[in-house]
């Protein structure tokens, strides 16, 4: 089953405040790891614990992709995209805590 990807408002918002190469990789990463199987864990798709963001989250070198998965649609939602810096997570230039 292939899925269909969407970004809601606030992600695009979050990508278009990153620079052109890494929108680009992480419209790759999204394209590549989340059409086929999003909810399956693995070494850089986990599922969220007690998080008010999103259920999923796809990690991408330093940015993270959050995402939830509508299985009777077969669309993959991407609701928020942003930036790891050490232990802080920044969402359009505003730290989140998860």
């Amino acid at each position: 089953m292939t899925f269909k990807i969407e970004f809601s408002d606030r992600a695009l918002d979050n990508l278009l405040g990153l620079r052109k190469r890494d929108q680009q990789i992480i419209v790759d990463a999204i394209e590549t790891q989340l059409t086929h199987e999003p909810g399956k864990p693995t070494r850089n798709r986990k599922p969220m614990e007690d998080n008010q963001l999103a259920p999923w989250e796809l990690r991408v070198s330093k940015f993270r992709a959050f995402y939830d998965i509508d299985p009777d649609a077969s669309t993959v939602v991407i609701i928020a995209v942003g930036h790891k810096a050490h232990n802080k997570l920044f969402i359009g230039g505003e730290e989140i805590e998860l």
